[in-house]
């Protein structure tokens, strides 16, 4: 059997690529879907960490009056609700889980304790980190890297609806190419919004690198762990 290419991994899953297009929030069906690669990965002996958006269910403040921290604050409530529902599929699949969240809610998350976190992966189980940073003005991406760095993951595993980062939009430039592996800088260089400018550049300060592929299809997930390179990596000019 090939080896993993990753030990520990920080998965961040869009929020709405597990809505998929269903009419609620979340597709159980497509979850189960995604469960399974995770189960794959774990069954391979890598450790996994999920950080999870709250697309399918709050988009910030944006067209609307709401103050942005309180904006921000419904965003992370938004993130427990997709965390509790990844827990509800692992534990189902036979996959031990734990959510876990900077923000106090015992009754529904676990404290965010580093050490504990390690702990859980180290003896196999999903450890689902909701909440994002527990601050405002920071997003989910860079909590994703926030919390890769912390817990140090090899790699930021970024499973979004657009397969990789182009030189533009390719909804809307049909000129726009893909590019399969760039440096941190290019991105803040060139204004790309694919990741948040704020996880680019701690990324790039911890030098933790980044690999975006497409969730279209999870087998996705199990592939870019074991080595394929799908989608765009990035990660400092110099690194290996």
């Amino acid at each position: 059997m090939q080896a993993p290419t990753y030990k520990r991994v920080l998965l961040k899953l869009s929020g709405e690529a597990l809505k998929n297009n269903a009419e609620s929030i979340l597709d159980f069906d497509y979850i189960d879907t995604v469960v399974a690669e995770i189960r794959r990965a774990v069954e391979a002996d890598v450790e996994v960490a999920l950080v999870i958006g709250a697309g399918n269910i709050w988009r910030g403040a944006r067209g609307t009056d709401v103050n942005r921290t309180r904006a921000d604050h419904m965003g992370m409530l938004a993130t427990v609700i997709n965390s509790i529902g990844m827990k509800d599929a692992l534990l189902r699949a036979g996959i031990d889980a734990h959510v876990m969240s900077p923000v106090a809610m015992d009754l529904f998350a676990e404290p965010y304790l580093r050490d504990r976190a390690v702990e859980y992966l180290e003896k196999g189980s999903v450890v689902i980190l909701s909440c994002g940073s527990g601050a405002p003005f920071f997003s989910t991406d860079t909590a994703a890297v926030l919390r890769a760095a912390e817990l140090q993951c090899d790699v930021t595993l970024m499973a979004k609806n657009i397969d990789a980062i182009y030189t533009a939009d390719p909804r809307v430039d049909p000129k726009a190419e893909k590019l399969p592996l760039i440096d941190y800088m290019y991105i803040l260089d060139h204004h790309l919004t694919a990741i948040d400018i704020t996880a680019t550049a701690f990324a790039m300060e911890n030098k933790m690198p980044i690999h975006i592929f497409g969730l279209n299809d999870p087998a996705n997930i199990y592939k870019v762990i074991m080595g394929e390179t799908l989608g765009t990596i990035v990660k400092g000019g110099t690194d290996k």
